[in-house]
């Protein structure tokens, strides 16, 4: 369809800090705690969100060619592993949209 695709797509050096098993780029929201540390990493996200409720994994797909084959090659769901929301609290996308998120 030849759609231009967002970079945050492809991996890219950035300044990340784990919490729950998932890398989080820091900010306003909520992020990194004074436990937490932050250290650059090469990673993409798998799924565009806001950075207060999507996570990055590491990785080296740099072209689309290397997307498609870092994905047919998971175990993991493309929202599962990187939805920060599930791992904060079973109602954090139904608060979200009390709070007007959505």
């Amino acid at each position: 369809e030849k759609i231009e695709l967002p970079q945050i797509y492809f991996a890219h050096q950035r300044e990340v800090f784990q919490r729950n098993g998932m890398w989080l780029t820091a900010g306003d929201w909520g992020g990194p705690r004074e436990d937490e540390k932050v250290e650059k990493r090469q990673v993409r996200y798998r799924t565009v969100g806001d950075m207060s409720c999507t996570g990055a994994v590491d990785s080296d797909a740099v072209t689309l060619k290397d997307v498609i084959a870092e994905i047919a090659a998971s175990r993991l769901t493309e929202r599962g592993a990187t939805r920060a929301d599930d791992k904060l609290s079973e109602a954090a996308m139904e608060d979200r949209k009390r709070e007007g998120y959505f």
